[in-house]
């Protein structure tokens, strides 16, 4: 299947001059890559394909993820990185807005909350 001109739009102008585009991860294939970013483009707005998007973001194993959706996504996309697990930012389609996705102070991990008890007991509290 032919991709949309929007889709090859988007995807052309986040890869940059340096971008690779097509990236293979585990589960599928990113739509670009540079060396420290993942970008993926999804348009249909399905929560299943918003999901498997944000699965390849966290696969990636870059330190700076990017979801690219249109503006109506956005919320259901930034839901989407959340179910997942997975921390980055979701853009809009002309790169105008960005919503930053992180984890919830809930969500610590047990050495997160290990090094917390460690740090009060050396100050002594």
């Amino acid at each position: 299947m032919a991709e949309k001109p929007t889709h090859k739009r988007t995807v052309d102008r986040e890869a940059g001059p340096k971008g690779r585009k097509e990236v293979p991860v585990r589960g599928g294939r990113l739509d670009a890559a540079t060396q420290r970013r993942a970008i993926e483009v999804e348009t249909s707005g399905s929560p299943a394909r918003l999901t498997h998007a944000a699965h390849k973001l966290k696969e990636s194993g870059k330190p700076i993820r990017v979801l690219v959706v249109p503006q109506r996504d956005m919320q259901k996309a930034a839901e989407a990185m959340r179910q997942v697990g997975t921390t980055g930012a979701v853009r809009n389609l002309s790169g105008t807005k960005t919503r930053r996705v992180v984890q919830a102070k809930a969500a610590l991990t047990a050495q997160g909350k290990m090094r917390a008890s460690a740090s009060k007991e050396r100050r002594g509290r």
